[in-house]
């Protein structure tokens, strides 16, 4: 009686961890690997990171501001990408327009260099 009860218990925890194995890999399986460029779109779009739509339009936005250009033909408008990596970060010497009202995001610290190389690899999906 004993070894049945025995081998019972462990059928049960095979089985147990079987399944718990197979969601955990299902779960896994399902979840997808952002580019650069979808995890920038996000840190675009957040209103509580780079909040781009604040100020401008960009495509598959909602409710844009009006304050900046909008968004578009990046890579025309900056070839080079370290220009606008240095544009958005606020790098001293970078020229914004006058009356630009666009904040410093790496300067200020409201986002790391890795975020913003993520958000300028968005940008210039667009």
């Amino acid at each position: 009686m004993v070894k049945s009860q025995w081998m019972r218990n462990l059928a049960h925890t095979l089985l147990v961890t079987t399944i718990m194995a197979s969601a955990t890999v299902a779960h896994a399986a399902e979840e997808k690997t952002l580019s650069a460029a979808e995890e920038g779109k996000k840190i675009a779009f957040t209103n509580t990171k780079g909040n781009c739509l604040a100020c401008h339009m960009i495509a598959g936005g909602t409710s844009p501001g009006e304050i900046g250009p909008p968004l578009m033909a990046m890579q025309a408008r900056f070839p080079d990408k370290q220009k606008l990596f240095d544009k958005i970060w606020g790098k001293p010497g970078v020229e914004l327009m006058p009356e630009s009202q666009m904040l410093p995001f790496g300067k200020n610290k409201v986002l790391t260099d890795e975020e913003i190389n993520k958000v300028v690899e968005f940008l210039y999906t667009l």
